[in-house]
């Protein structure tokens, strides 16, 4: 393959569709949002792999929702990797790139550089979060912790809250090319069993999987069930060179794994590194404060703070502009915008 046409693949999320068993999916080559959104912050190694495996998860995820849109990915423990927050920001219109961003956060004197990473997330939540926009209600989706990774727990959020069967297969790590700069890459299939009805009625049995959780059995028999099996045994031979690329192009990978099961694939999503925070977003999120609570904030130099923990974007504000409390008569924004916007969003 020519350098050309393993850019072409980088960075994007290409749908298809296996006709035979009624199954869709998604395959997804991360390189440089990787980089953009790692080089945001110094995180430790196994920091770095949940956020990158988030990232990955929240493309190929994302890919699903309708233009304009905003998915959200969360996950919330009580051990020392506390918390990991990935966005997925629909184009505008149709061809424009979606803009993603993800940070993590967590207790370095708590944390060991030894243990995986997802061990010590400890008990808490998986969720995903879908805002339709203004005058709309968000929807969120919660499950537990559950599985010895985060693609397992996004399988179990979509038998739990969707009841779909689905799938995934990552790849993610540093790699050098031959004549190129050593930096992040990523890939992964996503795979999900097609619905033609409600699958679950009153009386669905008790869950199968990690805890009693839902699993994919639960809801899938007959010849769904055996196409929904095989479909994951061609899955399982997939090597993770395949995976994370740039050598194996997408279509080339679908062939090489499904050519039996009639594979056909639609327009690649070109997917970038973005943040949406500003001045305003910041403004709107202390508005709930008082004057009071505002003077807490302010720093011996008379200024409020914000930070963004996405794009690490710093902004100044004069403390008389903020809360709900703020005077008419205050000035426009007394933001600092160091990157075309910060604050947390």
């Amino acid at each position: 393959m020519t350098r050309l046409a393993q850019i072409a693949w980088d960075d994007t999320v290409l749908p298809f569709q296996l006709d035979r068993p009624d199954i869709r999916g998604r395959v997804a080559r991360l390189d440089g949002v990787l980089d953009r959104i790692l080089a945001q912050h110094d995180y430790p190694a196994v920091v770095e792999a949940l956020v990158a495996e988030a990232a990955l998860l929240t493309a190929m995820i994302g890919q699903t929702i309708k233009l304009r849109w905003k998915l959200s990915l969360q996950v919330r423990g009580n051990g020392p990797v506390r918390i990991i927050a990935t966005d997925f920001h629909a184009p505008a219109e149709p061809g424009a790139p979606a803009l993603i961003r993800g940070w993590a956060s967590y207790d370095a004197d708590r944390l060991d550089p030894t243990r995986p990473g997802f061990d010590q997330i400890g008990s808490g939540y998986f969720a995903i979060l879908i805002d339709q926009g203004p005058g709309t209600t968000p929807y969120q989706g919660i499950t537990p912790i559950a599985g010895g990774s985060l693609a397992a727990c996004a399988e179990t959020y979509f038998a739990q809250s969707e009841q779909i069967a689905t799938r995934f297969a990552l790849s993610f790590g540093r790699s050098r090319l031959a004549g190129g700069d050593e930096g992040w890459r990523g890939g992964g299939v996503m795979l999900q069993h097609m619905p033609k009805a409600s699958p679950l009625a009153d009386t669905a049995p008790g869950g199968s999987g990690d805890g009693g959780l839902l699993a994919a059995d639960d809801f899938l028999d007959g010849d769904e069930g055996e196409n929904w099996t095989r479909a994951n045994l061609l899955l399982d031979t997939v090597e993770e060179v395949e995976l994370i690329g740039p050598t194996v192009q997408p279509t080339e990978l679908l062939v090489r794994l499904f050519h039996e099961e009639g594979p056909r694939v639609f327009d690649a999503q070109p997917v970038r590194f973005g943040c949406t925070c500003s001045p305003d977003k910041v403004r709107q999120s202390l508005s709930i404060y008082s004057a009071k609570d505002i003077a807490h904030m302010t720093t011996e130099a008379g200024i409020v703070t914000a930070d963004c923990q996405f794009c690490g974007a710093h902004y100044e504000f004069d403390p008389a502009t903020l809360g709900f409390e703020a005077a008419p008569q205050a000035g426009p924004a007394g933001a600092r915008p160091d990157e075309g916007g910060g604050g947390a969003d």
